[in-house]
């Protein structure tokens, strides 16, 4: 076959993954099903373009050999092999197991072929910037109004929920405000003049004001920490970082009379819980998922594993506080613990554990190398978004979830474009 007919078949390939990957935000945003697809179309095309041109070169890359060895470990502890204690989550585990690669598949068509050119990836930031725009647009309108664009109201504490019907506006916009807000907070900052310095303040402080406003807690942490580690990076923008957590902290000051379902959740509540977090939901899910966990050290109960030994009697103990001696029975069952690292363990064992974070490891460091030289804002900014999605001291949903898993993988991608583009 001749290099042009195997080229115009790939470029058309090319074409598909670039624009599935490109509808990926609308769809993360209001059609999870549907982002499934484009997911996996994405996927398709990539593999079929390395077929026909036999380029597998990809597959070098260490973080893909680190994380090919995560996932074939939760494959083997989720086969259902009989008179083992593998796969007891039966089929559905394993079909979970095995799909999960799909992600680890968008990830490298993401860095190695959809985002290689500087104009699909000033796309990406501006259709994250717009899922940005349109979360905080439909959050104000609500907070104005009562209800957001499409008619739906606050959550059932007061939470604004952005275009969603329920309090998940937090959480994606934790992970992609920084890097979509940073860019530009940078560029205002770097041209002479006190207004284009002003409006750079003004904008960085409309981000935090925002997720204070929104009223979820974890998220306003994440973004915050997100701040922080900006502001290591990034000694020339410490200033505005130090100057929009004042603000920020006197906001939730003020928030009884300005913001006052703002304050219960951030304040009130987040105070109990951590005041009594051995005996809160998530202290009752950890103990359990850590029994779970403690119990098949080796290779865990496969895929959804604490869903599968969660209710089972074998894992009741005690609470933290021991005041629960059932640790909640099965009422406190979920489908996941709500953290990442024990998610693994309870999938995996410890050996998927140790996997699991050599994996983030594998990611952090492309994403990291030469950002103290060369602090590019956008590259800090995904860097800060990779990091506070893997750090282990946090509520989180399920690690390959929708909406949450795409769009931790769909930052990745890019991330991983973005750095891979600065070495070359």
């Amino acid at each position: 076959m001749s290099a042009i007919t195997q080229t115009r078949p790939a470029s058309r390939l090319d074409q598909i993954s670039f624009y599935s990957v490109m509808l990926l935000p609308l769809l993360l945003l209001h059609a999870h099903g549907v982002a499934e697809m484009a997911i996996g179309v994405a996927d398709l095309c990539f593999l079929l373009r390395c077929a026909l041109l036999r380029d597998w070169t990809w597959l070098r890359t260490r973080w893909v050999w680190v994380a090919g060895a995560w996932w074939g470990w939760l494959v083997i502890c989720s086969l259902p092999i009989p008179g083992t204690d593998l796969g007891e989550g039966g089929t559905r585990s394993l079909v979970q197991a095995l799909t999960t690669v799909r992600f680890l598949i968008l990830v490298a068509a993401m860095e190695f072929v959809v985002l290689r050119t500087q104009e699909a990836r000033s796309w990406m930031y501006r259709l994250i910037a717009a899922s940005a725009l349109w979360i905080a647009l439909n959050s104000i309108i609500q907070l104005i109004f009562g209800r957001n664009l499409i008619g739906w109201p606050r959550g059932a504490e007061g939470e604004l929920t952005g275009p969603f019907g329920m309090p998940r506006a937090g959480p994606p916009m934790a992970r992609f405000i920084i890097p979509a807000v940073l860019p530009p907070v940078a560029g205002l900052l770097a041209r002479p003049g006190w207004r284009s310095t002003a409006c750079g303040y003004a904008l960085l402080l409309a981000s935090v004001v925002m997720m204070v406003l929104i009223g979820q807690r974890m998220p306003l942490v994440l973004t915050v920490f997100g701040l922080a580690i900006v502001a290591m990076v990034m000694p020339r923008l410490r200033p505005v970082v130090l100057t929009t957590a004042v603000a920020g902290a006197l906001l939730l000051a003020a928030s009884p009379v300005v913001a006052p379902t703002a304050y219960y959740r951030l304040v009130e509540k987040f105070s109990n819980q951590l005041e009594h977090f051995a005996a809160s939901p998530y202290g009752q899910l950890y103990t359990r998922a850590w029994e779970v966990g403690r119990q098949n050290p080796l290779t865990g109960m496969g895929a959804s594993g604490f869903e599968t030994g969660c209710p089972r009697p074998a894992y009741f103990r005690p609470s933290f506080d021991g005041a629960e001696k059932d640790g909640g029975g099965a009422t406190i069952c979920w489908h996941h613990p709500h953290n990442h690292y024990l998610e693994a363990l309870d999938d995996g064992g410890f050996i998927g554990l140790a996997l699991f974070a050599a994996m983030g490891i594998a990611w952090l460091v492309p994403l990291g190398r030469g950002l103290w030289r060369d602090p590019d804002p956008l590259r800090v900014g995904l860097f800060a978004a990779i990091f506070i999605q893997l750090w282990p001291i946090q509520s989180t949903s399920a690690f390959t979830s929708m909406p949450m898993g795409g769009w931790f993988f769909l930052l990745l991608g890019w991330a991983m474009a973005e750095a891979r583009q600065r070495r070359a």
